[in-house]
């Protein structure tokens, strides 16, 4: 509950904070030139992205194998595609790590452990 102050106060204050730097550093236009590519360029990333990873999911499950890493890697490219499109530098940063490979090993080992110390708790139960 804690999470959900945090995101829906610090964060976009932040990111007001650093749109208005921004728009008095760089100037209005500049500003908005750079949300509107951070944009698009990453809704064309999360698509490419998604989509090799969509394909690798479905071929785990029909050779009956354990999604794992291939259902992890797409929830992350998900978030990174929905952070992206939003307005914003901080969310456009995070969203760029989530789309590419090498910040996603690093953050799927805490992710595994989220869910494992969950399914421990019995809040996820696997049938």
């Amino acid at each position: 509950m804690k999470w959900l102050i945090l995101a829906f106060i610090a964060i976009p204050t932040a990111e007001l904070a650093l749109l208005i730097y921004s728009g008095k550093t760089l100037g209005l236009f500049s500003t908005v030139a750079i949300i509107l590519i951070t944009g698009v360029g990453g809704a064309y990333m999360a698509k490419r992205q998604g989509m090799k990873a969509w394909n690798e999911l479905r071929t785990r499950m029909a050779t009956m194998e354990t999604p794992g890493n291939a259902l992890i890697d797409s929830v992350c490219i998900f978030l990174g595609g929905i952070l992206l499109v939003m307005p914003g530098f901080i969310t456009d940063i995070v969203g760029i790590l989530l789309l590419f490979k090498g910040p996603r090993n690093f953050i799927r080992p805490f992710i595994q452990k989220w869910i494992y110390n969950k399914m421990k708790n019995g809040r996820i139960i696997m049938m």
